[in-house]
């Protein structure tokens, strides 16, 4: 698969994985190794960084990972902005995957907060991707405020939806293509992870669709050949849609 591109970094694999919702830390070491990802998001605010007790960095250290620092449960840009400021001072990154939540039953983004938080940490160098709505006007507002990438949401969070939203991701993949588009939240099966592929994202990051999974380990690799299929089927260019059939084996021309 042709590498993925952010903020000048190559990436092998174009599924990004969370670390959160697993059984075991050894399970999430396990369903990560089976994605074949090569990035995964850690949550700064439930991750023991002081490492004074068995922790989820023992088993996903830098030397395997690219660790993305998560925002998660943050309700403000300045919880946010906190938040990414530990993660690098720990020396876990100085990337961050943004999140400033503006409702607390949906989890939609607080675009307004989100867009204030990507500023101030693009000031003091952070690469940012933030989460943020499927909204076109505001993912040009985060780019035109340094984002690294914009990831806007197929379904929200933990859903397992799928993508509810594809032709405003039609119309993101048209209208952004100097940064990286990459779908977060709402996938919940390999065919969703197609879908998003086939519709032009970049990448897909996930997190519940393999830990809530019967078998995660199972469903990550699945995950794996889904992000492959969907973006080679992507490059490939999908026959056109018709309204009535036309032969497989046309008449035309043949020899009776």
């Amino acid at each position: 698969m042709d590498a993925l591109l952010i903020a000048g970094r190559s990436f092998g694999s174009r599924l990004i994985v969370g670390t959160g919702k697993y059984k075991s830390f050894a399970e999430t070491a396990r369903a990560l190794d089976a994605s074949g990802a090569e990035m995964v998001t850690v949550a700064v605010r439930r991750v023991n960084l002081d490492r004074s007790k068995e922790s989820l960095l023992d088993y996903i250290g830098p030397s395997r990972f690219f660790i993305l620092p998560n925002t998660a449960g943050c309700y403000t840009a300045e919880e946010a902005v906190r938040a990414a400021r530990l993660a690098r001072e720990v020396g876990l990154s100085d990337w961050v995957k943004l999140e400033v939540i503006g409702d607390e039953r949906t989890l939609y983004p607080d675009v307004q907060a989100t867009l204030e938080a990507t500023r101030i940490l693009v000031k003091e160098g952070f690469t940012v991707l933030p989460y943020t709505s499927d909204d076109v006007v505001f993912a040009r507002r985060l780019i035109d405020a340094g984002a690294a990438a914009v990831m806007p949401l197929g379904a929200p969070i933990g859903s397992g939806l799928g993508i509810q939203n594809a032709a405003n991701i039609r119309i993101l993949r048209e209208m952004i293509t100097e940064v990286p588009l990459i779908v977060d939240a709402g996938v919940g099966t390999a065919s969703d992870a197609a879908i998003a592929m086939e519709l032009g994202a970049d990448a897909v990051l996930m997190n519940s669709g393999i830990a809530n999974a019967q078998e995660p380990v199972l469903m990550a690799e699945a995950m794996k050949h889904a992000v492959l299929a969907g973006r080679t089927a992507y490059l490939a260019g999908r026959m056109a849609r018709k309204l009535y059939a036309t032969a497989s084996s046309p008449l035309e021309g043949a020899v009776r």
